[in-house]
């Protein structure tokens, strides 16, 4: 052990004095290990905001989707009040927290530039948890939204901006009509999508049954989601369909299906990219090695006469090759710290940030394994690196070294 510390401090004295010779090789070392280092970090971060827009989509895993059944026989599909109550029992006896029916909504809504059609959706509030519904204004539903005079809305910026985007703390109304005209108070604003011109809004099933007619109240099909323990998912989606089936009678079909990205095999949607980009880094990686090697050999040339010397007077062979390596070692350790400080001062910059995760709700820390993975490879390449000038320094004779 003792051995080894004094070869470590030798090795750093021995840094410090011929910091100039390999700074530039170290150069190529520093930046491959902030490229991967960043690849892995951006990667996290990439990886966790494209998961939450899948989960926006089709739900948090495992998310179970009963779709609404439907009649072969008589080509109708179930009233969703029949089924509602075999829902609410499932729930109760499987303990399940959350669950959510989702009904889509043709309702046409008024703004200063005449009347729009509008692309709205009823939903229960556990919706926004199970989809991570992130707004730029204002609160999702809650159980008290569902006891107002005026029913809560929540309308994309398009919609917002055509009114005017009025301050939510002087209550805006929303005006909307299917089969009937009524009033809605808007509580909150969701990010649009580059692409949604038209005017989008989410409602609670409940408010919206209240404000209609009763033959417009639903004019759409409802659906009811489930989001579960991912291990169970496969055992509760056959009893949910079992027991819908056995509920609402013979010669109805029932669809219960797994929902979520998971169920569609994409643990890693950005895994191929980042497999490209860590090539590349290890590619600038090794010509930083190969040039740090070139340089390790030129200085174990010119220190043969010392190393004759420390061999003359008692230096075993191991000291001397453990001196010799670790110089290497030491050197693109140092060059990786500084790597992996930059790479995290880049990742962690909030416009960054806001590049490669836009809207992310939950953006994880800075990956511990990111760090970790430059710190292996600069320590890799410092002792492959070492390796052959080593080698050589080992096999100088002291003789021949004091002739030098």
């Amino acid at each position: 052990m003792n051995g080894f510390l004094g070869a470590l401090i030798e090795a750093w004295a021995e840094f410090r004095v011929n910091k100039a010779r390999v700074v530039l090789s170290l150069v190529g070392v520093g930046v491959a290990v902030l490229a991967m280092t960043a690849v892995v970090g951006v990667g996290q971060i990439a990886t966790q905001a494209q998961i939450e827009q899948l989960e926006a989509s089709s739900g948090r895993p495992a998310t179970l989707y009963l779709s609404t059944p439907y009649n072969s026989v008589t080509g109708q599909s179930a009233d969703a009040a029949t089924v509602e109550p075999v829902v609410a029992a499932l729930a109760e006896r499987y303990g399940i927290q959350y669950v959510a029916a989702s009904t889509w909504l043709n309702a046409e809504v008024q703004t200063p530039n005449g009347v729009e059609g509008g692309d709205g959706r009823g939903v229960d509030v556990p919706y926004g948890e199970m989809h991570r519904i992130a707004l730029a204004e204002g609160h999702w539903f809650t159980a008290q939204d569902a006891d107002r005079l005026l029913p809560a809305v929540i309308i994309n910026d398009y919609l917002w901006q055509q009114l005017g985007a009025p301050s939510l703390t002087t209550h805006p109304t929303l005006t909307l009509r299917a089969g009937g005209t009524a009033q809605a108070v808007i509580i909150g604003v969701q990010p649009s999508t580059p692409y949604e011109n038209y005017p989008r809004f989410f409602i609670l099933n409940s408010a919206w049954q209240t404000i209609q007619p009763a033959s417009a109240a639903m004019n759409g099909a409802s659906n009811w989601e489930f989001w579960v323990p991912a291990g169970i998912a496969d055992e509760l989606t056959a009893r949910i369909k079992s027991e819908v089936s056995a509920a609402i009678g013979d010669g109805w079909q029932v669809s219960v299906n797994r929902n979520d990205y998971l169920a569609w095999g994409s643990s890693d949607p950005l895994g191929p990219l980042r497999l490209v980009l860590l090539g590349v880094a290890g590619l600038v990686l090794l010509l930083g090695a190969l040039g740090l090697v070139n340089i390790s050999l030129v200085t174990v040339r010119q220190r043969i006469r010392e190393i004759g010397i420390r061999r003359a007077f008692g230096a075993t062979a191991s000291r001397v090759f453990l001196a010799v390596m670790l110089e290497s070692v030491v050197a693109t350790v140092v060059a990786g710290a500084i790597g992996v400080v930059l790479a995290i001062l880049l990742v962690r910059n909030d416009f960054v940030m806001q590049y490669i995760a836009p809207g992310v709700t939950d953006p994880p820390p800075f990956p511990a394994e990111a760090a970790l993975v430059g710190f292996l490879a600069a320590t890799a390449v410092g002792a492959l690196a070492g390796l052959l000038p080593a080698l050589i320094a080992v096999r100088v004779k002291v003789i021949d070294a004091i002739r030098y």
